[in-house]
């Protein structure tokens, strides 16, 4: 029989990021308990603020009934001479029935005692609540308390409990808490408990309470009132959707509200403007023509027939947040882009302070420019004199704003904050532009740093916090990365890519690897491979194919992985490397490629080696336009090659003959090793 299922647990207002965080495995950990206890079957799971609910339709009243299977001793133990062993009645009493009640089954090529019962199903009302009690405790929300005698806690206190199946109240106990049929609606609409008969009047008491149980329907409703202020207004609200999931989840009726604010706080950066209001407050900023206005817009959680008072209050909390940032930022500019101060804060125990560090990134930043200074003056027009001073300059305060009081009290705006404050003090744009570039990219679809100036900066803080961590033996491990070096090393490839800025791992590691104590070359290098290897969403043995050629300049790389991708998905590739397959055998086993291949025509005995050898040379004799032109002019080697195979005998009786013909074929392979090792290839 088929009842529906209700679940309501009152709570005090919950946290939205712990719940959020949760959020995905809520669902889950219900399925895995109802299918711990037979009782699997489709729901919903919603909340607000003040609930957590889950929704049957329709619920089995009972478990299914099962089997339970018995295997005992062999029968040639459990009887001899006809009559039953200890063994048998053993067996028989584990079972709770008779002797003559067993029977027999095969198992493992043996003739061996079964018993096979049925096990009712026991009713759901009387397993619901151990049910709910394990599931509730299987949450993980992270911090939690305790409240009144408890010695068990939770994110926030358990009001009420509300379990019915049909209309029925399924008896339990919650942290203390005894189940009713009773739930709660909106504060502002009343405090009383609403009394709950079944699942439809459950619903309808919500609604009529001003509770918009679904997520997803409080959703709509912010965004449908977006719009409207919007088209009526005549403005944009920038709606970031992690703010949008939080005042989803601290609302039950919400309502979205156009306030404003002096100004005169539009002198500041309109970043800290929009953390202000975003970390403090979960404003939404509102812009026009592209342009941050003194206007926000607040998701109100209050039910009022006048609205205009919540306005009113939440613009009296905005305006000290806004004016002591105001003070910061001009007590900011009054100090300047000093770096005093930094000698005393620790980047990592063993790798000095703040300014120990800068002293590696100028060294670093020296380095680099002079590889890259041609390509940095090619990009702005300034000389290498010119570009050596910018640079030294950005490196040299890049790390200031750490001391303002702005990034003490807004941490995510450091670099952002150096860069107003250098172009507000007087500092050349590309000084200003490298500080708030600095940290680019820091996410996989960030931006990167838009100049070659600025590239260098953020490799220089790359490459120092790379080779210092691990300097200090701080790898990442497994899925443990606390300093985001992966990110840092995917970082490092985008923005060689993206400038087209040559960077030879090995050489380069090697050359900044000596500034640093106790570096192990080959493992670093490794861990920047094992990037290399997760960077690029092609069949992975044809990074490897690339990386066993003993490639390491990343644009190179880049080229050849992209040229072997295009040419390992056509429709022809499959045969071709079959016979390229074969070609890196034979080198592999019989040919000493860091020798000098030498081929002699003299010694050719058959027209398929001069053909061969002819089409070869004709290939290697030209130049080409890119990697992919220059594997299609090899692979246009395989007629050749085939021929070749069927009608000659590699391993000739004569052994100048036999090396000669090795030396033809290692020497193709060679040519194509120097692209991508094509036996690494999977297809």
């Amino acid at each position: 029989m088929l009842q529906p299922l209700l679940i309501e647990i009152g709570v005090e207002e919950l946290p939205a990021v712990p719940l959020l965080k949760e959020l995905p495995n809520i669902e889950k950990k219900w399925a895995d308990i109802l299918e711990e206890n037979a009782l699997l079957s489709e729901f919903e799971f919603t909340y607000t603020p003040r609930r957590l609910v889950l929704w049957h339709r329709e619920f089995n009243v009972i478990q299914a009934e099962s089997e339970e299977e018995f295997f005992g001793a062999p029968v040639a133990i459990a009887f001899k001479d006809g009559k039953p062993t200890k063994a048998a009645e053993g067996f028989a009493r584990k079972c709770g029935v008779s002797l003559d009640e067993i029977g027999r089954a095969e198992k493992g090529g043996k003739e061996v005692l079964y018993y096979k019962k049925s096990i009712p199903g026991q009713p759901s009302e009387a397993l619901l609540p151990a049910m709910i009690n394990k599931w509730m405790r299987s949450l993980s929300f992270g911090k939690s308390m305790r409240w009144g005698s408890l010695s068990e806690s939770f994110i926030r206190p358990v009001r009420w409990v509300n379990v019915m199946l049909g209309k029925d109240t399924v008896d339990m106990q919650l942290f203390d808490v005894h189940s009713s049929a009773v739930t709660y609606v909106h504060r502002m609409a009343a405090f009383e408990a609403q009394a709950v008969t079944d699942e439809k009047a459950y619903f309808e008491i919500l609604k009529t309470g001003s509770v918009m149980l679904f997520p997803d329907e409080r959703r709509r409703k912010i965004l449908d009132e977006f719009t409207v202020l919007q088209d009526s207004q005549g403005v944009e609200i920038e709606i970031d959707e992690e703010l949008l999931d939080e005042v989803v989840a601290i609302t039950e009726f919400p309502t979205a509200l156009l306030g404003s604010f002096d100004e005169a706080f539009l002198r500041l950066p309109p970043e800290v403007i929009i953390t202000s209001m975003k970390e403090h407050q979960r404003y939404f900023p509102v812009f026009k023509e592209g342009k941050l206005i003194n206007r926000f817009v607040v998701v109100s959680n209050a039910l009022s027939d006048d609205l205009s008072k919540v306005i009113e209050g939440n613009e009296r909390v905005l305006r000290p947040r806004l004016a002591d940032a105001l003070f910061f930022y001009d007590n900011d500019l009054r100090n300047g882009l000093s770096t005093e101060g930094l000698e005393k804060v620790v980047f990592m125990k063993g790798l000095g302070s703040l300014t120990d560090k800068i002293e590696r990134e100028t060294a670093i930043a020296h380095l680099l420019f002079e590889q890259y200074r041609g390509l940095i003056a090619q990009e702005n027009g300034k000389s290498d004199e010119e570009n050596k001073t910018l640079l030294e300059r950005s490196i040299a305060i890049a790390k200031a704003d750490l001391m303002s009081e702005m990034v003490y009290e807004f941490t995510e705006l450091q670099g952002l904050m150096g860069h107003y404050y250098a172009n507000e003090l007087g500092e050349k744009p590309e000084v200003a532009l490298a500080l708030k570039e600095q940290y680019l990219p820091d996410g996989e679809e960030s931006a990167l740093p838009s100049t070659r100036l600025s590239a260098v900066v953020s490799m220089a803080i790359k490459l120092d916090t790379l080779l210092a961590l691990f300097s200090i033996d701080q790898i990442p491990t497994g899925s443990r990365d606390p300093f985001a070096l992966r990110r840092a090393v995917n970082g490092l490839i985008r923005i060689v890519l993206e400038h087209e800025m040559t960077f030879d791992i090995s050489q380069i590691l090697d050359t900044l690897g000596s500034m640093y104590d106790g570096i192990d070359h080959d493992r670093l290098e490794s861990f920047f491979l094992e990037r290399i290897n997760q960077f690029y969403a092609v069949n992975p043995s044809i990074v490897k194919a690339v990386l066993s050629s003993g490639e390491r300049e990343l644009l190179s790389m880049d080229k050849k992985i992209t040229a072997v991708n295009v040419i390992a998905q056509s429709e022809t590739f499959g045969t071709v490397f079959s016979t390229f397959k074969r070609v890196a055998n034979i080198t592999r086993k019989d040919v000493d490629l860091t020798k000098e291949l030498s081929v002699d025509p003299a010694l050719f005995e058959s027209e398929y080696e001069t053909q061969l050898h002819d089409a070869y040379t004709k290939v290697i004799s030209q130049s080409y336009e890119s990697y992919e032109a220059n594997l299609d002019a090899l692979f246009g080697l395989k007629s050749y090659l085939d021929s070749f195979f069927d009608n000659v005998m590699v391993n000739a009786e004569d052994v100048a003959v036999k090396e000669n013909r090795k030396a033809l074929i290692g020497s193709i392979y060679k040519s194509l090793l120097s692209i991508a090792d094509i036996k690494e290839i999977s297809v």
